[in-house]
């Protein structure tokens, strides 16, 4: 078995980081902003709210993610007129995806604190908005982190996907530099090699994370 490595060009394959990490942290913004306020509304008082939320979510859980992406990409144009970049497909398409998985984990996170302590705010007359910001949010986000980390890893793996849209991630430069060299191996295990590298790297910067906030309790 004869690799042949030089004659692959890494560096274009390497091109392709800034892009993936770009597409991956502005969808991670709108999924965790979303996120959160999908899990407030799925623990509010409203059942009409509550059912929205629900259904919302059931809409992602039931869809393959490149059927949604291929939908908001090539239907918007037809449905509106817009012509939609292929950014801002892959944005909405992750972040509202995304969204529906990380409400249901910090709902369960923020049921998770006890109810104790939510009385005692109340009883104290704290307002609502102020005591989930300054005390149910950071005692649920402690619980939820090693989660919210396993979503940012799928988040960052699943937006290989724009390379459908042909979208110059990591993984359409390393099909690319294949098809234009006739070797498929070696652009494909270089681009397996710095997917590994971020994901690790995520894992370990969560990791000390986790720990810090642990000497801080």
């Amino acid at each position: 078995m004869v690799f042949h490595f030089d004659q692959i060009n890494a560096a274009f394959i390497f091109n392709g980081i800034w892009v993936t990490l770009k597409y991956t942290l502005l969808s991670a913004l709108v999924g965790y902003t979303w996120g959160s306020v999908l899990a407030l509304i799925k623990i509010s008082r409203s059942r009409i709210l509550r059912g929205a939320a629900w259904f919302y979510t059931s809409i992602f859980r039931g869809l393959p993610l490149i059927l949604t992406l291929s939908l908001i990409y090539f239907a918007t144009p037809q449905l509106t007129g817009y012509e939609i970049t292929a950014l801002q497909a892959g944005i909405i398409t992750f972040g509202l995806n995304s969204a529906a998985y990380i409400s249901e984990t910090i709902r369960a996170g923020i049921l998770a604190v006890d109810k104790g302590q939510r009385e005692a705010a109340l009883a104290l007359g704290v307002p609502y908005k102020r005591m989930m910001l300054n005390i149910i949010f950071p005692q649920a986000f402690k619980n939820v982190l090693p989660a919210m980390v396993n979503e940012s890893i799928a988040l960052l793996k699943d937006s290989a996907l724009v390379s459908t849209i042909a979208v110059a991630d990591v993984m359409r430069n390393a099909a690319l530099v294949g098809s234009d060299t006739y070797l498929y191996f070696e652009p494909l295990i270089i681009a397996a090699a710095i997917y590994y590298t971020m994901v690790m790297t995520l894992t370990l910067c969560a990791n000390l994370l986790e720990r810090r906030m642990r000497r801080s309790d």
